[in-house]
């Protein structure tokens, strides 16, 4: 008990808490406004929950259906994934039902859907592809957002997880996988035409979640050659509190011995770096390169603060 007290007490537990709260609001919004009018189904839970709610209850109760098949999925996400995922994954998924009956006692779809004029069909947007097309967006960024802090939106997303740690595929290409399974059982409810539409749209939800989550966990490689290395390896050790690596290297022209450092940044930290380079005057030959994911001790330490970095 006392564990779980301290863990409430801290900032970061209220910060993620915020950021889960409104990215489910955001995806709750997606799923009611552009999937639930047009029964467009997505390969993602909330499609599956609104294929079952026709089939078994006239379309009512989506918000029970979403509820149930994820507090199945949150077991498996306990046992395969881990505690900490799981534990914030029992937050969004418990809440996704509800926020989407919210949504529908708040503001009704049938306020603004208008019949497809080809299909008759209600639509938000007036069209089945304007209203994939806004879903994916929204998703794919909530996504991104949740997968950043080690959370998800619940359903898909436990899957897709599970995809990607034990099969090693990118989370788009998991999220892609496991959701055109999910996309078949639109053919219980809706012509070949929406299932195809369902299908495209899990597929450009995949890329677009990596597309997010590339930019979310941007990271620059920074390789830098200097006369000046120690000056340099001492700013970003007690400055920027970030770790180095130094290797010997050898001028391919000139034949002369030097020291390259080698660190992982942060884009403002990037900047930070580069704007001392400038304004201390130091020569430096620097070279920079996207890395959208890191292993290992960089993710799990917190920075050193600067009294004690000064000390060592």
């Amino acid at each position: 008990m006392s564990k779980i007290l301290n863990i409430i007490g801290t900032k970061k537990f209220w910060v993620e808490l915020i950021i889960m709260t409104l990215g489910m609001m955001v995806t709750a919004a997606a799923v009611y406004y552009f999937l639930v009018p047009s029964k467009l189904i997505i390969g993602t839970i909330s499609g599956l929950s609104i294929v079952l709610s026709n089939i078994f209850s006239n379309g009512q109760g989506l918000g029970i259906w979403i509820m149930c098949i994820n507090i199945v999925l949150l077991v498996l996400a306990f046992i395969l994934i881990g505690h900490e995922f799981g534990f914030k994954t029992v937050y969004t998924a418990l809440i996704l039902g509800p926020l989407t009956d919210f949504w529908a006692k708040v503001f009704p779809w049938e306020r603004i859907a208008n019949p497809n004029p080809v299909t008759g069909t209600p639509s938000v947007m007036g069209d089945p592809w304007l209203d994939l097309c806004c879903f994916v967006l929204l998703l794919s960024a909530a996504q991104a957002l949740m997968f950043s802090i080690n959370a998800s939106t619940g359903g898909l997303d436990i899957l897709a997880k599970i995809v990607n740690k034990f099969l090693h595929f990118d989370i788009g290409a998991s999220v892609s996988v496991a959701g055109a399974v999910i996309c078949c059982t639109a053919f219980a409810i809706n012509p070949f035409r929406m299932v195809i539409i369902g299908l495209i749209g899990t597929w450009i939800n995949g890329l677009v979640v990596d597309y997010f989550t590339a930019t979310l966990n941007n990271k620059k490689r920074v390789c830098i050659v200097s006369k000046d290395y120690d000056r340099l390896r001492q700013y970003i050790i007690n400055d920027l509190q970030r770790g180095c690596t130094m290797y010997e290297v050898i001028g391919g022209y000139s034949g002369e011995k030097s020291i390259e450092l080698e660190a992982l940044l942060n884009k403002d930290e990037f900047s930070k770096l580069m704007d001392y380079i400038n304004k201390n005057e130091i020569s430096a030959f620097t070279t920079a390169g996207n890395v959208s994911e890191v292993y290992g001790f960089w993710n799990k330490h917190k920075k050193k603060s600067k009294q004690h970095a000064e000390t060592r």
